[in-house]
């Protein structure tokens, strides 16, 4: 017996048929909503981001360069996905673009882990980023108080390090500056 499958792949009307609080993802061809995030993921990158872009996107006490966004919207690779914190090198982006969305891939990114989304960002949306050219990934887990940095080696990921705890961290591509890991958990 032939089994033909009737389900049909999802499209952007479906994401934007979603309430606003949630979060919609076409990954795959498929759906995938996430509720917005809870207290220890919206703090983790909301103080990274807070940690980030006066050195990197200003240029004021780091190097500059850098054009940082939270949750920004990328149709790439012919997905839909939506990061929790992304950065473009300003070469590559010079100036922000007055879009819904962004078609160039970032050169950073990072990911901050919940229970319902940890299993989607390794599996399935890391393959994409990577597909995309993404330079590096971090991956918060503010239940265990870590930070993983991963950059694309030729179209695969490779774990440079992790951090723990409240460790002072230089990790690529911010290592001008010395960021206070402990400052992201919720404690």
């Amino acid at each position: 017996m032939i089994s033909v499958s009737t389900r049909r792949a999802a499209s952007y009307d479906d994401i934007l048929a979603l309430p606003e609080n949630v979060v919609g993802e076409l990954i795959d061809g498929e759906l995938v909503v996430s509720p917005r995030p809870a207290s220890p993921h919206a703090r983790a990158a909301s103080v990274l981001g807070a940690e980030l872009l006066r050195p990197f996107d200003r240029g004021r006490g780091g190097p500059g360069g850098w054009m940082i966004l939270d949750e920004p919207e990328l149709h790439v690779v012919g997905q839909v996905l939506v990061p929790d914190l992304a950065g473009w090198r300003r070469e590559r982006m010079p100036a922000m673009p007055d879009v819904p969305y962004f078609e160039l891939g970032p050169d950073w990114l990072c990911e901050v882990l919940s229970p319902s989304t940890a299993r989607i960002d390794r599996a399935r949306k890391m393959r994409h980023y990577a597909a995309a050219g993404v330079g590096h990934i971090w991956l918060i887990d503010p239940a265990t108080t870590t930070l993983e940095v991963y950059r694309l080696d030729g179209a695969t990921w490779r774990l440079i390090t992790t951090f723990e705890g409240d460790a002072l961290v230089r990790a690529e591509p911010f290592d001008a500056v010395e960021l206070e890991l402990g400052a992201l958990w919720t404690r």
